[in-house]
Protein backbone atom coordinates (compact mmCIF):
# COMPACT_ATOMS: atom_id res chain seq x y z
CA UNK A 1 0.00 0.00 0.00
CA UNK A 2 1.31 3.13 -0.96
CA UNK A 3 2.15 5.58 2.27
CA UNK A 4 0.14 8.83 1.63
CA UNK A 5 2.51 12.38 2.51
CA UNK A 6 0.89 14.04 5.13
CA UNK A 7 0.28 18.10 4.20
CA UNK A 8 2.51 20.27 6.57
CA UNK A 9 1.52 23.72 7.88
CA UNK A 10 4.53 25.85 9.00
CA UNK A 11 4.39 26.81 12.53
CA UNK A 12 5.74 29.25 14.18
CA UNK A 13 8.81 29.07 16.18
CA UNK A 14 8.13 29.19 20.24
CA UNK A 15 10.03 32.81 21.38
CA UNK A 16 12.14 30.87 24.26
CA UNK A 17 14.15 29.34 21.10
CA UNK A 18 15.39 33.39 20.46
CA UNK A 19 17.96 33.57 23.12
CA UNK A 20 19.22 29.97 23.01
CA UNK A 21 19.90 29.69 19.09
CA UNK A 22 21.28 33.18 19.62
CA UNK A 23 24.03 31.99 22.07
CA UNK A 24 24.67 29.10 19.73
CA UNK A 25 25.60 30.84 16.63
CA UNK A 26 27.79 33.42 18.93
CA UNK A 27 29.85 30.39 20.02
CA UNK A 28 29.65 29.54 16.27
CA UNK A 29 31.22 32.99 15.35
CA UNK A 30 34.16 31.99 18.38
CA UNK A 31 34.72 28.39 16.72
CA UNK A 32 34.98 29.78 13.06
CA UNK A 33 37.04 32.61 14.44
CA UNK A 34 40.20 30.41 15.25
CA UNK A 35 42.46 32.37 16.76
CA UNK A 36 41.58 35.50 15.28
CA UNK A 37 41.93 37.46 12.17
CA UNK A 38 45.74 39.04 13.21
CA UNK A 39 46.75 35.18 13.75
CA UNK A 40 44.90 33.55 10.46
CA UNK A 41 46.54 36.43 8.35
CA UNK A 42 50.26 35.62 9.68
CA UNK A 43 49.49 31.53 8.37
CA UNK A 44 48.11 32.86 5.27
CA UNK A 45 51.42 34.71 5.05
CA UNK A 46 53.08 31.77 4.82
CA UNK A 47 51.28 30.12 2.34
CA UNK A 48 49.33 28.31 5.18
CA UNK A 49 46.04 27.67 5.85
CA UNK A 50 43.93 26.65 8.77
CA UNK A 51 42.64 23.37 10.46
CA UNK A 52 39.21 24.02 8.76
CA UNK A 53 40.41 25.40 5.73
CA UNK A 54 42.42 22.43 4.97
CA UNK A 55 40.40 19.92 6.03
CA UNK A 56 37.84 21.56 3.38
CA UNK A 57 40.31 21.22 0.61
CA UNK A 58 40.81 17.85 1.27
CA UNK A 59 37.67 16.28 1.58
CA UNK A 60 34.68 16.25 -0.97
CA UNK A 61 32.87 18.73 -0.96
CA UNK A 62 29.99 19.73 1.59
CA UNK A 63 30.52 16.16 3.36
CA UNK A 64 32.62 17.50 6.37
CA UNK A 65 30.22 16.96 9.89
CA UNK A 66 32.03 18.62 12.66
CA UNK A 67 32.08 16.93 15.72
CA UNK A 68 33.07 19.40 18.84
CA UNK A 69 32.54 22.75 17.38
CA UNK A 70 32.22 24.73 20.67
CA UNK A 71 35.12 23.25 22.70
CA UNK A 72 37.44 26.50 24.26
CA UNK A 73 40.86 27.05 24.88
CA UNK A 74 41.62 28.87 28.31
CA UNK A 75 42.51 32.49 28.46
CA UNK A 76 44.10 34.57 30.94
CA UNK A 77 40.98 37.07 30.58
CA UNK A 78 38.52 34.47 30.88
CA UNK A 79 37.16 35.01 27.08
CA UNK A 80 36.40 32.13 24.51
CA UNK A 81 38.67 31.18 22.34
CA UNK A 82 38.23 28.48 19.84
CA UNK A 83 39.55 25.19 19.78
CA UNK A 84 42.92 24.23 19.04
CA UNK A 85 41.94 20.46 17.38
CA UNK A 86 39.24 20.37 15.04
CA UNK A 87 37.74 17.17 14.13
CA UNK A 88 34.75 15.19 12.25
CA UNK A 89 33.24 12.83 10.00
CA UNK A 90 33.76 13.18 6.34
CA UNK A 91 34.05 11.72 2.41
CA UNK A 92 36.62 11.58 0.43
CA UNK A 93 36.27 10.37 -3.04
CA UNK A 94 32.71 9.11 -1.44
CA UNK A 95 34.44 6.88 1.24
CA UNK A 96 33.98 7.92 5.01
CA UNK A 97 36.90 8.99 6.80
CA UNK A 98 37.10 10.68 10.13
CA UNK A 99 39.18 13.35 10.23
CA UNK A 100 41.60 15.73 12.63
CA UNK A 101 43.78 18.89 12.21
CA UNK A 102 45.67 21.00 14.29
CA UNK A 103 44.87 24.71 14.64
CA UNK A 104 48.30 26.64 14.95
CA UNK A 105 46.63 29.57 15.22
CA UNK A 106 45.18 28.93 18.39
CA UNK A 107 48.07 28.12 21.19
CA UNK A 108 50.20 26.60 18.35
CA UNK A 109 47.70 23.77 18.16
CA UNK A 110 48.71 22.38 21.43
CA UNK A 111 47.43 18.75 23.11
CA UNK A 112 44.58 19.73 24.39
CA UNK A 113 45.33 18.39 27.77
CA UNK A 114 42.65 20.57 29.50
CA UNK A 115 39.96 18.92 28.57
CA UNK A 116 37.94 16.11 30.43
CA UNK A 117 38.89 14.00 27.08
CA UNK A 118 41.04 14.83 24.10
CA UNK A 119 39.74 15.35 21.15
CA UNK A 120 42.39 13.46 18.95
CA UNK A 121 45.88 14.07 17.67
CA UNK A 122 47.27 11.47 20.45
CA UNK A 123 44.36 9.67 21.51
CA UNK A 124 41.02 10.63 22.07
CA UNK A 125 37.41 11.18 20.47
CA UNK A 126 38.48 10.89 16.96
CA UNK A 127 40.77 8.80 17.00
CA UNK A 128 38.89 6.20 19.23
CA UNK A 129 35.84 6.73 16.60
CA UNK A 130 38.32 5.44 13.41
CA UNK A 131 38.94 2.80 15.39
CA UNK A 132 35.14 2.47 16.63
CA UNK A 133 33.37 2.28 13.06
CA UNK A 134 36.26 1.11 11.18
CA UNK A 135 37.11 3.90 9.00
CA UNK A 136 39.99 5.60 7.78
CA UNK A 137 41.99 7.90 10.33
CA UNK A 138 43.57 11.13 8.56
CA UNK A 139 45.38 13.81 11.13
CA UNK A 140 46.70 17.20 9.27
CA UNK A 141 49.51 18.11 11.77
CA UNK A 142 51.32 21.62 12.72
CA UNK A 143 50.82 21.86 16.24
CA UNK A 144 53.64 22.34 19.46
CA UNK A 145 53.03 18.98 21.36
CA UNK A 146 52.67 20.25 25.18
CA UNK A 147 51.70 23.52 25.74
CA UNK A 148 52.88 25.19 28.96
CA UNK A 149 50.05 27.49 29.22
CA UNK A 150 47.51 24.58 28.80
CA UNK A 151 49.65 22.41 31.22
CA UNK A 152 48.42 25.76 33.52
CA UNK A 153 45.09 25.09 33.21
CA UNK A 154 45.10 21.67 34.32
CA UNK A 155 46.33 23.00 37.65
CA UNK A 156 48.95 20.11 38.41
CA UNK A 157 51.76 18.16 37.18
CA UNK A 158 50.59 15.58 34.48
CA UNK A 159 53.18 12.37 35.22
CA UNK A 160 53.47 11.16 31.17
CA UNK A 161 53.56 7.14 31.95
CA UNK A 162 50.29 7.33 33.33
CA UNK A 163 48.84 8.49 30.22
CA UNK A 164 47.05 6.17 28.27
CA UNK A 165 47.87 5.68 24.23
CA UNK A 166 44.46 3.91 23.05
CA UNK A 167 44.11 3.61 20.44
CA UNK A 168 46.95 5.65 18.87
CA UNK A 169 49.17 2.16 17.83
CA UNK A 170 45.80 0.12 18.06
CA UNK A 171 44.25 1.66 15.10
CA UNK A 172 47.27 0.81 12.74
CA UNK A 173 46.24 -2.97 13.38
CA UNK A 174 42.76 -2.20 12.75
CA UNK A 175 42.33 0.73 9.69
CA UNK A 176 44.72 2.87 7.32
CA UNK A 177 45.98 5.99 9.39
CA UNK A 178 47.75 8.90 7.16
CA UNK A 179 49.24 11.73 7.97
CA UNK A 180 50.39 14.90 6.77
CA UNK A 181 53.10 17.38 8.23
CA UNK A 182 52.25 20.95 7.23
CA UNK A 183 53.97 23.31 9.16
CA UNK A 184 56.49 23.62 11.98
CA UNK A 185 55.59 20.47 14.52
CA UNK A 186 56.94 19.47 17.99
CA UNK A 187 56.65 17.01 20.59
CA UNK A 188 53.83 14.28 20.40
CA UNK A 189 52.55 15.91 17.69
CA UNK A 190 55.88 15.10 15.71
CA UNK A 191 56.10 11.46 16.94
CA UNK A 192 51.83 11.28 16.30
CA UNK A 193 52.93 11.82 12.60
CA UNK A 194 54.85 9.07 12.02
CA UNK A 195 52.81 6.45 13.79
CA UNK A 196 50.72 6.11 10.66
CA UNK A 197 50.63 3.70 7.53
CA UNK A 198 51.70 7.12 5.08
CA UNK A 199 53.11 10.13 6.36
CA UNK A 200 53.76 13.19 3.91
CA UNK A 201 55.89 16.62 4.95
CA UNK A 202 55.71 19.77 3.09
CA UNK A 203 58.95 21.21 1.72
CA UNK A 204 57.60 24.83 2.17
CA UNK A 205 56.50 24.94 5.69
CA UNK A 206 56.95 21.60 7.31
CA UNK A 207 59.47 20.66 10.29
CA UNK A 208 59.22 18.19 12.98
CA UNK A 209 61.25 17.35 15.77
CA UNK A 210 61.11 15.90 19.60
CA UNK A 211 62.25 19.45 20.73
CA UNK A 212 62.10 22.66 18.68
CA UNK A 213 65.23 25.30 18.40
CA UNK A 214 64.19 27.04 21.83
CA UNK A 215 64.92 23.34 23.48
CA UNK A 216 68.02 22.71 22.03
CA UNK A 217 69.04 25.98 22.37
CA UNK A 218 68.03 25.76 25.81
CA UNK A 219 69.31 22.45 26.10
CA UNK A 220 72.27 22.31 24.02
CA UNK A 221 73.36 25.67 23.66
CA UNK A 222 72.96 25.63 20.03
CA UNK A 223 71.77 28.00 17.44
CA UNK A 224 69.46 26.31 14.41
CA UNK A 225 67.33 26.96 12.26
CA UNK A 226 64.16 24.82 12.37
CA UNK A 227 64.22 23.36 8.63
CA UNK A 228 68.04 22.29 9.88
CA UNK A 229 66.48 20.50 12.92
CA UNK A 230 64.11 19.11 11.09
CA UNK A 231 62.90 19.82 7.68
CA UNK A 232 62.71 17.36 4.66
CA UNK A 233 66.16 16.93 4.11
CA UNK A 234 66.30 15.86 7.87
CA UNK A 235 63.00 13.48 8.24
CA UNK A 236 61.87 12.68 4.53
CA UNK A 237 65.64 11.78 3.38
CA UNK A 238 68.07 11.29 6.19
CA UNK A 239 65.83 9.96 8.98
CA UNK A 240 63.25 8.15 6.88
CA UNK A 241 60.81 9.39 9.89
CA UNK A 242 58.68 10.72 7.02
CA UNK A 243 57.38 8.67 3.98
CA UNK A 244 56.71 11.53 1.34
CA UNK A 245 57.80 15.38 0.85
CA UNK A 246 55.43 17.29 -1.12
CA UNK A 247 56.12 21.21 -2.51
CA UNK A 248 53.17 22.54 -0.91
CA UNK A 249 50.10 21.97 1.52
CA UNK A 250 47.94 21.54 -1.91
CA UNK A 251 50.80 19.04 -3.44
CA UNK A 252 50.32 17.00 0.00
CA UNK A 253 46.60 17.04 0.37
CA UNK A 254 46.27 15.54 -2.77
CA UNK A 255 49.21 12.75 -1.95
CA UNK A 256 46.77 11.82 1.05
CA UNK A 257 43.82 11.50 -1.46
CA UNK A 258 46.12 9.43 -3.63
CA UNK A 259 47.51 7.15 -0.87
CA UNK A 260 44.41 6.94 0.43
CA UNK A 261 42.22 5.52 -2.96
CA UNK A 262 44.47 2.20 -2.59
CA UNK A 263 43.74 1.54 0.47
CA UNK A 264 40.76 -0.45 1.79
CA UNK A 265 38.33 0.68 4.26
CA UNK A 266 39.54 -1.77 7.06
CA UNK A 267 41.66 -4.73 7.59
CA UNK A 268 38.48 -6.92 6.94
CA UNK A 269 37.98 -5.82 3.69
CA UNK A 270 40.12 -5.66 0.11
CA UNK A 271 41.22 -2.53 -1.77
CA UNK A 272 38.85 -1.76 -4.09
CA UNK A 273 39.10 -2.99 -8.20
CA UNK A 274 38.99 -0.46 -10.91
CA UNK A 275 36.93 -1.73 -14.10
CA UNK A 276 38.69 0.26 -16.43
CA UNK A 277 42.57 0.31 -16.74
CA UNK A 278 45.25 0.84 -19.94
CA UNK A 279 48.24 -1.20 -20.45
CA UNK A 280 51.26 -0.36 -21.73
CA UNK A 281 53.38 -2.01 -24.50
CA UNK A 282 55.33 -4.86 -22.68
CA UNK A 283 57.39 -4.61 -25.27
CA UNK A 284 59.54 -1.74 -24.14
CA UNK A 285 61.13 -3.94 -21.76
CA UNK A 286 63.77 -5.07 -23.70
CA UNK A 287 64.61 -1.51 -24.44
CA UNK A 288 64.38 -0.53 -21.03
CA UNK A 289 66.65 -3.42 -19.34
CA UNK A 290 69.82 -4.68 -20.63
CA UNK A 291 70.74 -8.11 -19.79
CA UNK A 292 74.07 -6.94 -18.51
CA UNK A 293 74.33 -6.46 -14.93
CA UNK A 294 77.09 -4.25 -15.51
CA UNK A 295 75.15 -1.73 -17.21
CA UNK A 296 72.64 0.28 -15.08
CA UNK A 297 68.66 1.03 -16.11
CA UNK A 298 65.76 2.99 -15.25
CA UNK A 299 64.06 0.63 -12.79
CA UNK A 300 61.09 3.52 -12.67
CA UNK A 301 60.43 2.98 -16.26
CA UNK A 302 60.11 -0.41 -15.99
CA UNK A 303 57.71 -0.49 -13.00
CA UNK A 304 55.76 2.31 -15.43
CA UNK A 305 55.67 0.24 -18.08
CA UNK A 306 54.96 -3.69 -16.30
CA UNK A 307 51.64 -2.01 -14.01
CA UNK A 308 48.63 0.01 -15.28
CA UNK A 309 49.44 3.45 -16.99
CA UNK A 310 49.38 6.02 -14.15
CA UNK A 311 48.68 3.98 -11.54
CA UNK A 312 52.50 3.89 -9.75
CA UNK A 313 52.23 5.58 -6.85
CA UNK A 314 55.93 6.00 -5.07
CA UNK A 315 56.37 5.87 -1.33
CA UNK A 316 59.66 7.42 0.37
CA UNK A 317 61.08 7.94 -3.06
CA UNK A 318 63.70 10.01 -1.32
CA UNK A 319 65.04 7.04 1.51
CA UNK A 320 66.49 3.72 1.08
CA UNK A 321 66.91 4.55 -2.64
CA UNK A 322 69.14 0.94 -3.14
CA UNK A 323 64.88 -0.22 -2.93
CA UNK A 324 62.02 1.34 -4.73
CA UNK A 325 58.25 0.75 -3.02
CA UNK A 326 55.05 1.66 -3.89
CA UNK A 327 51.30 0.76 -4.65
CA UNK A 328 50.15 0.66 -8.51
CA UNK A 329 47.62 -1.31 -10.05
CA UNK A 330 47.77 -4.11 -12.62
CA UNK A 331 44.19 -5.28 -14.49
CA UNK A 332 42.90 -2.11 -12.09
CA UNK A 333 43.96 -4.74 -8.77
CA UNK A 334 45.82 -2.80 -6.13
CA UNK A 335 49.82 -4.26 -6.04
CA UNK A 336 52.72 -3.41 -3.85
CA UNK A 337 55.79 -2.99 -5.86
CA UNK A 338 59.31 -3.57 -4.90
CA UNK A 339 62.17 -3.03 -6.81
CA UNK A 340 66.03 -3.16 -6.33
CA UNK A 341 66.98 0.76 -8.13
CA UNK A 342 71.02 -0.62 -9.59
CA UNK A 343 71.45 3.20 -9.82
CA UNK A 344 71.90 3.53 -5.75
CA UNK A 345 74.66 0.92 -4.09
CA UNK A 346 74.26 -1.16 -7.31
CA UNK A 347 71.29 -2.27 -5.90
CA UNK A 348 72.66 -3.51 -2.38
CA UNK A 349 70.21 -3.69 1.16
CA UNK A 350 71.79 -1.46 3.48
CA UNK A 351 70.00 -0.17 6.36
CA UNK A 352 67.55 2.43 5.43
CA UNK A 353 66.45 0.11 2.30
CA UNK A 354 65.99 -2.84 4.95
CA UNK A 355 64.19 -0.40 7.05
CA UNK A 356 61.99 0.83 4.03
CA UNK A 357 61.05 -2.55 2.41
CA UNK A 358 60.45 -3.81 6.32
CA UNK A 359 57.72 -1.22 6.29
CA UNK A 360 56.13 -1.49 2.91
CA UNK A 361 55.47 -5.19 3.45
CA UNK A 362 54.38 -5.02 6.73
CA UNK A 363 51.90 -1.94 5.00
CA UNK A 364 50.70 -4.81 2.28
CA UNK A 365 50.38 -7.81 4.41
CA UNK A 366 48.03 -5.68 6.81
CA UNK A 367 45.64 -4.66 3.82
CA UNK A 368 45.97 -7.73 1.70
CA UNK A 369 47.54 -6.19 -0.59
CA UNK A 370 49.68 -8.95 -2.74
CA UNK A 371 53.54 -7.86 -3.52
CA UNK A 372 55.56 -8.16 -6.68
CA UNK A 373 59.52 -7.41 -5.91
CA UNK A 374 61.48 -6.93 -9.23
CA UNK A 375 64.75 -8.18 -8.25
CA UNK A 376 68.17 -7.21 -8.82
CA UNK A 377 70.26 -7.29 -5.97
CA UNK A 378 73.88 -8.09 -5.58
CA UNK A 379 73.36 -8.83 -1.61
CA UNK A 380 73.67 -6.91 1.21
CA UNK A 381 75.91 -3.80 1.40
CA UNK A 382 79.28 -4.96 2.59
CA UNK A 383 82.08 -2.34 4.34
CA UNK A 384 83.21 -1.15 7.65
CA UNK A 385 80.60 1.14 7.67
CA UNK A 386 77.42 -0.76 6.70
CA UNK A 387 78.52 -3.31 9.92
CA UNK A 388 78.82 -0.71 12.21
CA UNK A 389 75.51 0.59 10.62
CA UNK A 390 74.05 -3.10 11.70
CA UNK A 391 73.11 -3.87 8.40
CA UNK A 392 72.57 -7.60 9.02
CA UNK A 393 70.41 -6.94 12.01
CA UNK A 394 68.12 -4.40 9.71
CA UNK A 395 68.59 -6.55 6.75
CA UNK A 396 67.30 -9.92 8.71
CA UNK A 397 64.22 -7.80 9.19
CA UNK A 398 63.62 -7.33 5.73
CA UNK A 399 63.57 -10.92 5.87
CA UNK A 400 61.74 -11.79 8.54
CA UNK A 401 59.09 -9.41 7.21
CA UNK A 402 58.48 -11.12 3.49
CA UNK A 403 59.23 -14.48 4.69
CA UNK A 404 56.35 -14.02 7.37
CA UNK A 405 54.04 -12.08 5.17
CA UNK A 406 50.97 -13.74 4.52
CA UNK A 407 50.18 -12.37 1.17
CA UNK A 408 51.67 -14.05 -2.65
CA UNK A 409 55.13 -12.81 -2.80
CA UNK A 410 55.48 -12.64 -6.84
CA UNK A 411 59.39 -12.54 -7.32
CA UNK A 412 60.23 -11.82 -10.72
CA UNK A 413 64.36 -12.43 -11.18
CA UNK A 414 65.34 -9.57 -13.66
CA UNK A 415 69.55 -10.01 -12.67
CA UNK A 416 71.07 -10.64 -10.22
CA UNK A 417 70.11 -12.29 -6.86
CA UNK A 418 72.96 -12.95 -4.19
CA UNK A 419 73.53 -14.11 -1.07
CA UNK A 420 70.64 -13.20 1.69
CA UNK A 421 69.55 -10.23 0.39
CA UNK A 422 68.72 -12.29 -1.89
CA UNK A 423 66.89 -14.27 0.76
CA UNK A 424 65.03 -10.99 1.54
CA UNK A 425 63.28 -10.92 -1.82
CA UNK A 426 60.95 -13.75 -1.62
CA UNK A 427 58.42 -16.00 0.22
CA UNK A 428 58.30 -19.63 0.61
CA UNK A 429 54.63 -18.96 1.35
CA UNK A 430 52.85 -21.55 -1.07
CA UNK A 431 50.89 -18.70 -2.96
CA UNK A 432 54.45 -16.88 -3.17
CA UNK A 433 56.06 -18.12 -6.90
CA UNK A 434 58.94 -17.02 -9.16
CA UNK A 435 59.13 -15.87 -12.36
CA UNK A 436 62.64 -15.87 -13.95
CA UNK A 437 64.07 -14.23 -16.99
CA UNK A 438 66.72 -15.19 -18.95
CA UNK A 439 69.20 -12.34 -17.85
CA UNK A 440 68.81 -13.37 -14.49
CA UNK A 441 71.66 -14.71 -12.16
CA UNK A 442 72.09 -15.89 -8.64
CA UNK A 443 73.87 -18.10 -6.01
CA UNK A 444 75.09 -17.58 -2.11
CA UNK A 445 77.84 -15.10 -3.95
CA UNK A 446 78.81 -13.52 -6.88
CA UNK A 447 81.23 -15.59 -9.04
CA UNK A 448 84.02 -13.24 -9.24
CA UNK A 449 84.05 -12.86 -5.68
CA UNK A 450 83.82 -15.94 -4.67
CA UNK A 451 86.40 -17.17 -6.93
CA UNK A 452 88.73 -14.35 -5.25
CA UNK A 453 87.65 -15.91 -1.75
CA UNK A 454 88.04 -19.26 -2.43
CA UNK A 455 91.19 -19.72 -4.14
CA UNK A 456 92.67 -16.20 -2.63
CA UNK A 457 95.84 -18.90 -1.87
CA UNK A 458 96.04 -20.50 -5.18
CA UNK A 459 96.06 -17.01 -6.87
CA UNK A 460 98.72 -15.12 -4.67
CA UNK A 461 100.53 -18.06 -5.71
CA UNK A 462 101.32 -18.02 -9.22
CA UNK A 463 103.44 -14.98 -10.47
CA UNK A 464 101.38 -11.29 -10.80
CA UNK A 465 101.13 -12.06 -15.21
CA UNK A 466 99.86 -15.37 -14.45
CA UNK A 467 97.17 -14.09 -12.19
CA UNK A 468 94.32 -12.92 -14.19
CA UNK A 469 94.40 -15.86 -16.83
CA UNK A 470 94.19 -18.11 -13.47
CA UNK A 471 91.31 -16.14 -12.54
CA UNK A 472 89.41 -16.38 -15.86
CA UNK A 473 89.69 -19.97 -15.96
CA UNK A 474 87.76 -20.70 -12.66
CA UNK A 475 85.68 -18.07 -13.12
CA UNK A 476 84.59 -19.83 -16.40
CA UNK A 477 84.14 -23.03 -15.24
CA UNK A 478 82.13 -22.32 -11.77
CA UNK A 479 79.92 -19.96 -14.43
CA UNK A 480 79.15 -23.73 -16.52
CA UNK A 481 78.41 -24.91 -12.95
CA UNK A 482 76.08 -22.69 -12.23
CA UNK A 483 73.94 -22.01 -14.99
CA UNK A 484 70.48 -21.26 -14.47
CA UNK A 485 69.37 -23.34 -17.15
CA UNK A 486 70.68 -26.35 -14.99
CA UNK A 487 67.96 -25.04 -11.74
CA UNK A 488 65.25 -24.44 -14.74
CA UNK A 489 65.69 -28.10 -15.75
CA UNK A 490 65.02 -29.25 -12.41
CA UNK A 491 62.55 -27.16 -11.05
CA UNK A 492 64.48 -25.26 -8.46
CA UNK A 493 62.08 -22.43 -10.13
CA UNK A 494 58.51 -22.08 -11.07
CA UNK A 495 58.79 -20.51 -14.88
CA UNK A 496 61.57 -18.97 -16.72
CA UNK A 497 59.30 -16.16 -18.71
CA UNK A 498 60.00 -14.02 -21.73
CA UNK A 499 60.16 -10.75 -20.06
CA UNK A 500 57.44 -9.39 -22.17
CA UNK A 501 54.94 -12.09 -20.67
CA UNK A 502 56.00 -10.56 -16.88
CA UNK A 503 52.71 -8.37 -16.83
CA UNK A 504 50.35 -11.66 -18.04
CA UNK A 505 51.63 -13.96 -15.65
CA UNK A 506 51.30 -11.27 -12.46
CA UNK A 507 48.16 -10.58 -13.89
CA UNK A 508 46.43 -14.11 -13.77
CA UNK A 509 48.27 -14.85 -10.46
CA UNK A 510 46.68 -11.56 -8.64
CA UNK A 511 42.86 -11.93 -10.27
CA UNK A 512 43.46 -15.19 -8.03
CA UNK A 513 44.49 -14.29 -5.44
CA UNK A 514 41.80 -11.43 -5.24
CA UNK A 515 39.21 -14.12 -5.39
CA UNK A 516 40.34 -15.57 -2.53
CA UNK A 517 38.50 -15.61 0.90
CA UNK A 518 40.06 -13.05 3.18
CA UNK A 519 42.40 -14.45 6.24
CA UNK A 520 43.84 -12.58 9.32
CA UNK A 521 42.37 -10.05 11.93
CA UNK A 522 39.03 -9.70 12.53
CA UNK A 523 36.86 -6.82 10.87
Amino acid sequence: MKARRRERFPMTPHPEWTPLLEELERRRDVAFASGGPQRIAREHRYNRSTARERIHKLVDDGSFLEIGTFVTTPTEDGSLLASTFVCGLAEIGGRPVAIGAEDFCVEGGGTGVHLARYKGGWGGFIEEFAYGYRIPLVLLINGVGGSVLLQDAIGYPELQSANPTFPVFDLMERVPVLTAVLGPTAGSSAARAHVAHFSVMTKDNGCLFAGGPPVVKQALGLEIDKFALGGVDVQVRASGLINNQAANEDEALASIRTMLAYLPDHVGARPAVRAEWIANDQADILGIVPPSPRRTYDVHALIRCMVDQDSFFEIAPDFGRSVRTGLARIEGHVVGMLASDNRFLAGSLDVPSSLKQTQFVELCDRFHIPIVYLVDVPGFLVGPKAEEAGVLKFGAQALRAIQKAKVPVYTVQVRRSYGLGGVATGSTDPMSLRLIWPSAAWGDMPIEGGVEAAFRRELEAVAPEERAALKEALTKRFEAQTSIWRAVENFAVEEMVDPRDSRRYLARLIRLFYRRPLSGPAA
